[in-house]
């Protein structure tokens, strides 16, 4: 009869520490990086979506500039080949993600740069349409982004806070990566008149 009550007094013990290290708290706040990355890939997704349309509207202006459809239709078949599932969240992985969603930014810029050069396909009312989606796709993606930092920022607090960060590192719940700027990014571009 003892040995059952002690049992039971070390059962009540264990789980009023497990509530006072905040475990449930932490799976929240790990749940809530893993809902904010998936809506990052959402949104890099509606923007690989809207790619060939505007290639293809692209495509029928401007036949000889084959060489920047070719770039744009290349790397947005990069992006979407790298995928990290939220519990892979590694800096590596992450640099990996972001490096390829960077080159579909480059080579996008290239595809309206060259755009320039056709007034009646920048008068066309798809490629209009098709543009300024893809600029609420682009914003979609900041606040998204914006987003998953602040709840990683939570989350990695949250597990580095004495006395969680002990109970966070038993249940294995380790820090997530943060998107960092591009190489080069601190510096102001130059603008030439």
């Amino acid at each position: 009869m003892l040995k059952k009550f002690l049992y039971a007094f070390v059962a009540i013990i264990a789980m009023g520490s497990l509530s006072s290290c905040n475990y449930n708290s932490l799976v929240e706040e790990q749940q809530g990086v893993d809902q904010a990355w998936a809506e990052v890939e959402n949104q890099y997704q509606r923007r690989a979506d809207l790619i060939p349309n505007l290639v293809n509207t692209v495509k029928g202006y401007s036949n000889h500039e084959e060489q920047t459809l070719v770039k744009v239709t290349e790397a947005r078949a990069k992006a979407t080949s790298i995928t990290i599932d939220a519990n892979d969240l590694t800096e590596e992985n992450l640099q990996k993600y972001q490096q390829a969603q960077n080159d579909l930014s480059s080579a996008l810029k290239s595809l309206l740069a060259v755009t320039e050069a056709y007034p009646d396909l920048k008068a066309n009312e798809n490629f209009m349409n098709l543009q300024a989606q893809l600029e609420g796709t682009e914003n979609r993606i900041t606040i998204a982004r914006r987003n998953y930092t602040e709840k990683v920022m939570a989350y990695n607090t949250a597990i580095k806070k004495f006395p969680t960060n002990i109970y966070a590192g038993w249940f294995n719940f380790d820090p997530k990566p943060q998107f960092k700027a591009e190489q080069g990014a601190e510096k102001a571009p130059t603008v030439e008149f």
